[in-house]
């Protein structure tokens, strides 16, 4: 798979197809990478793909810096690439100019991430060119096991539970920076005429952070995990995000970043939505 996806990047810089390939690098050791940004064909070798790709690099699309870089290819998984199917439904890209190639991919991670135990686009979707073999899509029946084992919990648990958990907030922003849908210019947070979020680290402002956030990106999240793989507090944050989406999957019967034309159920009113919510 790695010599193929140097041939096709070194395929689409030479065709003058892509002035830019986001891909995967070799890290410091063995067991990380990084993203590398390659222009010249030559260049291609320095590209890799294997268990240790964490990063959803979809997030460099909509960096201002990078979209004057002309048309540009991204290295996707399965997950990633759902990213792309909701970039382009805010039109935040211009699908055109943005070549998805789409990594066949049984999961990353020693051991293997939460979030692969139940991954249905092993084989990536949407893609423009997808490499490696068809693999068998995993069941998500139990997707959202942990969101019910917490709901299962009474109300008096699960704030104590969420208390602890954002009291550890440091306030890095990290999981903003990996997430590839916070992609406004300027955050919520950064703003101070008036002031929503309290910038320093307690109860608060953590709290205020932490669900705004989360609601943020309900409808929107696609479950790439980078927010909590990135935290160094080790906040379980996708738990929020999955309650999230398990409310948006049982009201509208949506799930993000799997159709281009399915519209996007916090932007969109049908006669027949469920009034559920509305309490």
């Amino acid at each position: 798979m790695i010599d193929e996806l140097r041939q096709k990047a070194r395929e689409l810089l030479e065709t003058g197809e892509v002035d830019l390939v986001i891909g995967y690098g070799e890290g410091s050791d063995p067991t990380r990478t990084m993203p590398v940004f390659i222009r010249r064909p030559e260049d291609c070798e320095k590209l890799v793909w294997n268990k240790y790709c964490y990063n959803n690099l979809t997030s460099y699309l909509t960096w201002p810096e990078l979209k004057t870089r002309g048309k540009r290819a991204v290295v996707c998984k399965g997950c990633d690439a759902k990213a792309v199917v909701v970039l382009s439904k805010e039109r935040q890209i211009d699908r055109k100019n943005v070549i998805v190639i789409g990594m066949a991919c049984e999961g990353v991670g020693e051991p293997l991430l939460s979030k692969c135990e139940f991954c249905d686009v092993r084989t990536p979707k949407n893609c423009d060119i997808v490499i490696g073999p068809e693999i068998t899509p995993l069941s998500k029946e139990k997707q959202f096991e942990d969101v019910e084992q917490l709901e299962a919990r009474d109300p008096a648990d699960r704030w104590e539970f969420w208390r602890e958990q954002f009291s550890r907030c440091i306030k890095c922003y990290a999981c903003r920076q990996a997430c590839p849908l916070c992609y406004c210019t300027q955050c919520i947070v950064e703003r101070n005429q008036p002031q929503w979020v309290p910038t320093s680290a307690h109860p608060r402002g953590n709290l205020a952070w932490n669900v705004m956030r989360a609601m943020h990106l309900a409808g929107r999240c696609i479950g790439c995990g980078e927010c909590e793989r990135v935290c160094p507090s080790n906040i379980p944050l996708m738990l929020a995000n999955k309650k999230l989406a398990q409310v948006v999957k049982e009201q509208f019967g949506y799930e993000s970043g799997y159709d281009i034309d399915e519209p996007l159920p916090m932007a969109s009113f049908m006669p027949d939505d469920s009034d559920e919510l509305f309490k």
